[in-house]
């Protein structure tokens, strides 16, 4: 497979779709193994990541296909359990590649630590004095992380904020931190410890939390896409996913099941390589509440040709450098599937991944309804529940979605029937 544009990848066996990629992204034997056997994480691996370990648990790990970022061609790898996601995702990388694909852009590896002071009798004097020696506490922290600095340069910058609190104001500071291909947050947060004595003595208050904030908004990723009206078919499918867009825009309960969907990429991308997804969650829904109200993280137009266009702009603290991107070996060979040198790779992949899989939900809505798909897939599902083999399965969907019956109970009616 010289191409991630792929006619029938669906329809071929697992092994074979396994072959393939592993073809596409020219992985060793040994890297193939990890993405292919049921056994890739070894107990006593498992037993070394986390605490009280019992057993191992895993989940599929899909690709998506056709996605062009930048001129460059991706196979995705997603690890998921929810139908369609993948499908969904290729599908829409599909359709933007008639104008080009996606095209993302980085803000820089930036990340934050926050050191809380409370107890200043004159919040607004301290702030202005922590700022006046802002020089001598860059120093303080980058003398705990010399690596840090030859690499990337370290901490860079201060800001002071004044917070007001139900138990009065606070001052807190930011250090900003150029983690590089690190994730970042222990080398933050022992920054954070070092200056902390300093801005007591600066302000005469007293410190409390020295911690990174997940609401990563020097470190973001931002993917645009043109799709035309031909590709998607029609302006009035236009029309209908930019009216989508509107409602969630506009209101927060609507918000919070789009933005969900954009999830469904993003998470599956940042599980696979081996990061945070709880810290992108976060982080992705307090940037969409940043003015004061929860609202949409995608934004949708059309352009004066009538063509759709999309635009994503999301916090994306991922790294390449430790964590379990380090130590669990199909995490390793996904980033190799994927191919990513550098953290901003990976991020302004996922924010490529988000919008493609926002695409592909509000289009639906906007013509067939989500569940068209969705209940297609669920009947593959409930089949397999059923006890359907292999040979049987495209039949017995077939039967359940023609007759819309989609459930276990009529799945093995038809298969009695066969």
């Amino acid at each position: 497979m010289k191409s991630n544009q792929y006619s029938g990848f669906h329809k071929l066996t697992a092994a074979q779709r396994a072959a393939e990629v592993i073809e596409f992204a020219g992985l060793s034997q040994e890297d193939a193994a990890l993405l292919t056997r049921p056994e890739a994480l070894k107990m006593e691996i498992a037993d070394h990541m986390i605490e009280n370990v019992i057993g191992t648990f895993q989940l599929p790990i899909g690709v998506a296909m056709n996605f062009l970022i930048n001129g460059k061609e991706y196979v995705i790898p997603m690890v998921v359990e929810e139908a369609s996601v993948v499908a969904a995702a290729s599908n829409a990388a599909k359709m933007a590649r008639a104008a080009g694909g996606f095209t993302t852009s980085y803000s820089g590896d930036v990340m934050i630590a926050q050191i809380q002071c409370i107890n200043t009798a004159n919040p607004h004097f301290a702030r202005q004095t922590i700022l006046a020696h802002k020089g001598e506490l860059l120093d303080l922290a980058n003398a705990k992380d010399p690596v840090l600095v030859k690499i990337t340069g370290g901490a860079r910058d201060i800001e002071v904020r004044v917070v007001d609190s139900g138990i009065g104001p606070m001052v807190v500071t930011h250090l900003l931190v150029d983690t590089g291909d690190a994730m970042g947050a222990n080398a933050v947060n022992t920054m954070a410890e070092a200056v902390a004595p300093a801005i007591e003595k600066l302000t005469g208050g007293t410190v409390k939390l020295r911690i990174l904030s997940n609401l990563a908004d020097h470190r973001l990723a931002r993917a645009t896409a043109t799709f035309t009206k031909e590709a998607i078919g029609g302006e009035d499918v236009a029309d209908g996913v930019v009216a989508a867009y509107a409602f969630a825009a506009a209101d927060p309960y609507r918000a919070a099941t789009s933005n969900k969907g954009i999830m469904n990429g993003v998470d599956p991308v940042v599980v696979a390589t081996g990061n945070d997804w709880r810290a992108i969650e976060a982080g992705v829904h307090a940037y969409c509440a940043r003015s004061g109200r929860y609202t949409s993280l995608t934004r949708w137009e059309k352009d004066a040709d009538g063509n759709l266009t999309g635009c994503i702009e999301m916090p994306a603290p991922v790294g390449l450098v430790g964590g379990a991107t380090k130590i669990h070996p199909a995490a390793k060979a996904c980033v190799k599937l994927l191919g990513v040198q550098h953290a901003s790779e990976l991020a302004q992949i996922i924010a490529a991944v988000g919008l493609a899989q926002n695409f592909a939900a509000l289009r639906a809505l906007a013509t067939d309804g989500i569940q068209k798909g969705h209940m297609k897939l669920h009947a593959r599902n409930l089949a397999t529940v059923a006890g359907a083999s292999a040979e049987q399965l495209d039949a017995v969907v077939a039967q359940m979605v023609v007759n819309k019956k989609i459930s276990v109970e009529y799945a093995k009616e038809v298969l009695a029937g066969m």
